[in-house]
């Protein structure tokens, strides 16, 4: 028998404008992955006004998502509010592919996934799919069982729309980039040892994929070798930083030897914050800002 679990957010956001008796006119977007969770909420005029973020500790990573999960919604002022108007789910799961609108086929989304990961999905799993219309393509992505069991019973009758982190981060970095001054850019998004990398060239997606890199390196011959794969320079070409990464990393020092247009990134201009999120690096909760850009 599993013994509950209550953890306390790394991160707490409050505006004092928000009330819950108002989430009817809310949006509230989650994001999971292995051994994380963080949640936002937007009013009526998707203006981000509550962010939690919790890191769990390595003793309960081998526990699944749904053992850990309960702990942190139980009495949860915010997550236990209700009902939304929309409730967007981020999932940080290892499989994902990018299909074009022509060729993809519902019924293959499992094939998909299948010829990418060398294998079959195994029967807790299954795929997903989100349609980036304005891209032109959708993603395929797994999604287990008891993960999307675990919030239709939280929110029944509710609205949910499951999204990949890398959408997510699709989502993002099409709000920055139309509000760029050069016609090509690099996104980089790094999460624990990974790190995603999207290319847009007049503001359409040329490149992207999510790779593990254990030394700074590997990080920065892997993103040389696409920057010349796409045909770029490395001394022109804008790079932006997202995630887990800070001006005192060694990726930072190591990336910045070979990129002088390196910087760190913004919050997506399409997406108002409350006052309250000032205190954040803006350049930290890109994918979970990503969800918030998705509109109906």
């Amino acid at each position: 028998m599993q013994t509950a679990v209550t953890l306390a957010p790394a991160v707490t956001i409050r505006s004092d404008s928000f009330d819950p008796r108002t989430t009817d006119k809310s949006v509230l977007s989650l994001e999971v992955g292995r051994d994380r969770f963080r949640f936002m909420v937007q009013d009526k005029r998707g203006r981000g006004l509550c962010l939690d973020d919790y890191i769990f500790p390595s003793l309960l990573t081998d526990r699944s998502m749904t053992g850990i999960l309960p702990g942190v919604f139980r009495e949860h002022p915010v997550l236990s509010a209700g009902p939304w108007q929309e409730i967007r789910i981020g999932v940080n799961s290892p499989s994902f592919t990018l299909v074009p609108t022509p060729l993809f086929r519902k019924e293959y989304a499992g094939s998909y996934l299948a010829l990418m990961r060398g294998s079959a999905l195994p029967a807790h799993e299954f795929a997903q799919s989100f349609a980036h219309e304005a891209e032109g393509f959708l993603s395929v992505f797994n999604l287990e069982h008891p993960l999307a069991d675990f919030f239709s019973e939280v929110y029944p009758l509710q609205p949910l729309r499951f999204v990949h982190q890398i959408g997510a981060l699709i989502q993002a970095t099409a709000d920055l980039d139309r509000r760029a001054l050069t016609p090509d850019n690099v996104y980089l998004f790094f999460e624990d040892e990974f790190v995603t990398i999207i290319y847009r060239s007049a503001h359409q997606v040329r490149y992207c994929n999510r790779f593990g890199c254990k030394n700074a390196q590997d990080l920065a011959y892997y993103i040389l070798y696409v920057v010349d794969e796409q045909k770029l320079s490395p001394d022109l070409i804008c790079v932006s930083l997202y995630g887990e990464i800070t001006p005192f990393a060694e990726a930072y020092a190591e990336l910045s030897r070979f990129l002088p247009h390196l910087a760190f990134g913004h919050v997506p201009p399409g997406l108002p914050l409350s006052a309250e999120f000032s205190d954040l690096p803006d350049h930290r909760y890109l994918s979970l800002y990503g969800l918030g850009l998705m509109s109906e």
